[in-house]
């Protein structure tokens, strides 16, 4: 996905214009309504920014692997002006433990097609380790449904992914949910959203 260079302003990818309405609105009515929410592969930073100015009760951690993504998002969160939002860490899911050890909910926005089928199941077992019970695992993002592409655009993205990265690869919801299932994440729902995308919600089990 193509963006700008990182000077002042920070990164900026299209999409997010496009798609942070739609996604606000899942938010703003599965987050709990105040505690720290745990972004994990923050990107650009700009959900980040845009999201916390638009839930003040709550504390946005934003994070990355990537330093020059966590450069961006550093940018944007100071730009935005929320004082709700925290400073990006540095978090690889693959990590253990996590930077940050408990959570009132985790948001992964367009992570699992980018990145191995072993990072879905890390994200998913961190987010169980840092979660509550109750407190929601919420994915955006293409989905397969019953291994099938909800669309013949996203059957072309699949095919582009894994053109780029063969581990790389548009999700199957039912695998995903079941690999959550076994980390102890209930999927509770999966929300249509526009251009063939889902926003899926797990909750931890009690």
């Amino acid at each position: 996905m193509p963006a700008t260079e990182p000077r002042k302003h920070g990164l900026h990818f299209p999409a997010t214009r496009r798609n942070r309405e739609p996604i606000l609105a899942v938010l703003a009515r599965v987050l709990p309504p105040a505690g720290i929410v745990l972004e994990v592969a923050s990107g650009s930073g700009e959900h980040a920014a845009y999201f916390a100015a638009r839930l003040p009760g709550i504390v946005w951690q934003p994070s990355d692997r990537d330093p020059t993504l966590l450069a961006s998002i550093a940018v944007h969160a100071h730009a935005s002006g929320a004082p709700n939002i925290r400073p990006p860490v540095r978090l690889d899911v693959g990590d253990d433990p996590w930077p940050v050890s408990a959570a009132g909910a985790v948001v992964a926005i367009n992570m699992l097609h980018v990145a191995p089928w072993s990072a879905c199941l890390a994200l998913l077992q961190g987010a169980a380790t840092v979660l509550s019970a109750g407190g929601p695992l919420v994915l955006y993002g293409p989905f397969k449904r019953a291994g099938r592409h909800t669309a013949p655009s996203n059957d072309a993205f699949d095919r582009s992914l894994r053109g780029q990265d063969p581990s790389w690869g548009v999700r199957d919801l039912e695998a995903v949910a079941e690999a959550a299932e076994a980390a102890n994440l209930v999927l509770d729902e999966a929300v249509a959203m526009p251009a063939n995308n889902f926003s899926v919600v797990f909750r931890k089990g009690g």
